[in-house]
């Protein structure tokens, strides 16, 4: 507190600060007295002086005036300067009318505080207004590229104050979706048109780079990104508050990407609660070479874990994922480990070796046509057999939470990768039974936008190589979420769930197929002219659409807006030894027809057949 104050009392802003407030002193007296001051009441003035100066000073030390930074004063600074001024003026009033001056002016209290606070300000507005300046001039405008701020007023105003701190941009207009803010100005900048004019506006300032200034997945967004992505506009957008915090992240504009059209909302996280769950642990997860395995290991790094313990099949995914997070996150001591989860033995080494408190479970096949024809016990032995190796590794080392990432498939299964997911719920249902020192859940949630296998990457591959791009049925439409953003929730599951509840997750929206794939071919500057779609069919066990079943009648609402918990029926008894035996006992090429009609007896609900629309 010493300290705070002794910096206060050497701030350079006194030098400015001191004379200004005499100023105000006696401008008040002048002002008062018609701009002649008789000698009486100048000295008045003079004597009064000193007074009026200290309880100005103390009135602004303490709303710490002193130290703020002219060069980025703002309205809270301004805000508390008002607050320091009015106390100082209360000092002032209580000990000048406490010394009994005879004759003394009152009203040059009140005249005095306001030239005070007008004297102050105006220093600070012009320092910060000159500062701005010579940063402008001081950039090589020759470089600088005409830029367009697409958004409302409000979404502008932030837009603008962001782009002061990012050089080699000129903003040369704004298009906003209301035709009232048209013609307006804002920071200088004026309003020129509408979204509907945007190419009309571009060309009339020769800008070809337009920057959203709308939130992800908000019509205005969608809009602009649907109509003119690939009509030679260069779409920029800022940084999400994740991409700021990233290790190495620095304050620039990005392009925009798909996921900027899904509309999704930042997802709320305990951050206290899972810190506590994190901080200082050891923490297991399995596939975390994968795409939701990798982020999952990012999210769990941030939260300041003392120990990550990362299994991958793939020997290049795990070089791939230390690479990474070696990086990222240089202080964190990370364990990598290539091992299958179908090998209990290995998987129950790693875990007793290190003793995590949390295990998250990302290890299994997720291809449903791969997995629908010739490898259905794969599917089986791995998001099975795999998934029982893993809780009860959980259980026996004593965790304290172990979550399972599920899918939207497990949901009334068309295919034998949903029903396997299906099954390994019921698995970990059972297996919690007989741990009650360890907390089970499941998440389950639908497709995760760029994950490895996922159609973002193929449509890509296929845009690049010049078509055609393959949607198999024009109605087919699909759950999406960011990857980040189904990390942070299986987190937050993991945290608030009580053991045996299988989460769903808020989706949002479905998004059709063919419409992510004319995006796709736009954003990469081409036309569907150059390159086209073609509509191939309906998969073995492919829907029309995924159902998670996040209504009322199926689900129960938790305390999280985008996590509900699904109503299902308890496993059947014994069912983790049943599937261990008849696992190990089908061989290496069981029957097709036999392993369905014996799933079909373990999910009652999987329809072991194709399902045709």
């Amino acid at each position: 507190m010493l300290s705070e104050l002794w910096r206060s009392l050497r701030s350079k802003s006194w030098w400015v600060d001191l004379p200004l407030l005499a100023l105000a002193w006696w401008a008040a007296f002048w002002l008062r007295f018609n701009l002649t001051v008789p000698q009486p009441y100048w000295d008045q003035a003079l004597q009064t002086t000193p007074v009026a100066l200290a309880c100005m000073a103390a009135g602004l030390l303490a709303a710490r005036v002193p130290r703020q930074s002219w060069r980025h004063v703002s309205l809270a600074d301004l805000r508390h300067l008002a607050a320091g001024v009015a106390l100082g003026a209360v000092l002032t009033a209580a000990l000048v009318l406490g010394l009994r001056i005879n004759g003394f002016p009152r009203s040059v209290l009140v005249i005095g505080a306001l030239l005070a606070l007008l004297l102050l300000a105006g220093a600070r507005a012009a320092w910060r207004s000159l500062t701005e300046y010579t940063r402008t001039q001081a950039r090589p405008t020759a470089s600088a590229q005409p830029l367009l701020i697409v958004g409302t007023i409000d979404e502008a105003d932030q837009a603008l104050r962001t782009l002061k701190g990012v050089a080699g941009w000129q903003v040369v207009g704004i298009v906003s979706p209301h035709a009232q803010d048209v013609g307006r100005t804002l920071q200088g900048v004026r309003v020129l048109g509408g979204v509907a004019a945007l190419d009309e506006v571009a060309r009339g300032q020769h800008a070809a780079t337009a920057l959203l200034a709308s939130a992800p997945g908000t019509p205005l967004r969608r809009e602009v990104m649907l109509r003119w992505s690939g009509a030679g506009l260069n779409l920029l957008t800022l940084p999400t508050a994740d991409e700021l915090l990233a290790p190495g992240a620095a304050a620039s504009l990005r392009q925009v990407r798909l996921e900027d059209l899904l509309g999704r909302t930042p997802v709320q996280l305990d951050a206290q609660g899972l810190s506590g769950l994190f901080s200082g642990q050891t923490v297991l997860v399995t596939g975390a070479g994968g795409s939701i395995g990798a982020e999952l290991c990012r999210q769990v790094a941030r939260f300041g874990v003392a120990k990550l313990v990362c299994v991958d099949v793939s020997e290049f995914a795990t070089y791939r994922l230390e690479q990474a997070l070696q990086r990222s996150f240089p202080q964190m001591r990370g364990v990598y480990y290539t091992a299958n989860v179908r090998e209990a033995e290995r998987l129950r080494a790693i875990a007793f070796e290190h003793r995590p408190s949390v295990v998250l479970h990302a290890a299994a096949y997720k291809h449903v046509p791969l997995m629908e024809t010739g490898n259905e016990i794969e599917a089986l032995r791995t998001n099975v057999l795999g998934t029982l190796n893993a809780a009860r590794v959980a259980g026996e080392v004593g965790a304290a939470r172990f979550v399972l990432i599920s899918t939207d498939k497990a949901v009334n299964p068309t295919n034998v990768m949903g029903a396997s997911k299906r099954l390994a719920e019921q698995v970990v249902q059972a297996v919690a039974a007989r741990h009650a020192a360890t907390r089970y859940v499941s998440v389950r949630f639908g497709n995760v936008l760029g994950s490895s296998g996922s159609v973002v990457p193929l449509f890509t591959a296929q845009i690049a190589q010049g078509g055609p791009v393959t949607v198999t049925h024009p109605d087919i439409v699909r759950y999406f979420m960011t990857i980040p953003e189904a990390a942070q929730l299986v987190l937050q599951a993991g945290l608030m769930g009580q053991s045996g509840q299988i989460f769903v997750l808020d989706m949002g929206e479905p998004v059709k197929i063919a419409e992510l794939a004319r995006l796709l071919i736009r954003m990469s500057g081409k036309t569907e002219a150059e390159v086209p779609i073609a509509f191939t069919g309906l998969r073995p066990g492919e829907k029309l659409y995924e159902e998670l079943l996040a209504d009322d009648e199926t689900t129960e609402p938790t305390p999280h807006p985008k996590l509900r918990v699904a109503k299902v029926a308890p496993p059947a008894d014994e069912v983790a030894e049943t599937v261990e035996a008849w696992l190990a006992a089908a061989g290496g090429a069981p029957d097709a027809a036999v392993l369905r009609g014996w799933l079909v007896e373990r999910v009652p609900e999987y329809q072991a057949r194709p399902v045709r629309f």
